[in-house]
């Protein structure tokens, strides 16, 4: 389980971080994957109207953190 949370917080460190740069610039490096929280859930919401590369870096943030926390759990 430990192992599962980990690689989900790296997917979601990737996809916050792809998005950003797939707001900024174009990001064609497996779009279908990575973009998918950018180009199908903050583009559709008004919430994130203006403030796409926050909720991107919010993402990665959130992933790291995850990361983290898996590691800690994994040790025990």
């Amino acid at each position: 389980m430990v192992k599962l949370m980990g690689a989900a917080g790296f997917l979601l460190t990737l996809m916050g971080i792809s998005g950003t740069i797939d707001h900024l610039a174009a990001q064609p490096v497996m779009g279908f994957l990575l973009n998918v929280l950018n180009r199908e859930v903050f583009e559709r919401f008004e919430l994130f109207s203006g403030v796409e590369v926050y909720a991107n870096l919010t993402v990665s943030v959130l992933g790291v953190v995850v990361v983290v926390l898996a590691g800690r759990l994994g040790r025990g």
